[in-house]
């Protein structure tokens, strides 16, 4: 079975594209062998998105979070979410591996 991945997007940034910014992250999903399973949309006004979205991950145990750009996620990727799961940008094409935590020395 493939694994699961979500889109996440900023109503904001992707404007009047948005529906090409969901084609577009749907497409590559599927594309690197995921199970595309829903899209989370959230605005400037949501607070603590990047929580909200851990939140999403861990329900749909999601492997992945694919977004148009770093723009959606503030230009950085935060850790607590590569400890979740892989981040996949669309543009550039480019994957953020899933972080493990150190093992004890």
């Amino acid at each position: 079975m493939k694994p699961p991945a979500i889109g996440y997007l900023r109503r904001d940034i992707s404007g009047v594209a948005q529906s090409w910014d969901e084609t577009q992250i749907r497409s590559l999903a599927e594309r690197l062998g995921y199970r595309f399973t829903k899209t989370v949309v959230f605005s400037e006004r949501t607070v603590d998105p990047i929580r909200r979205l851990l939140e999403v991950v861990g329900t749909v145990e999601a492997a992945a979070v694919v977004t148009p750009s770093l723009a959606h996620l503030d230009h950085d990727v935060p850790d607590r979410l590569l400890a979740a799961c892989d981040v996949v940008t669309v543009s550039p094409e480019m994957t953020h591996a899933r972080t493990l935590p150190a093992l004890p020395a």
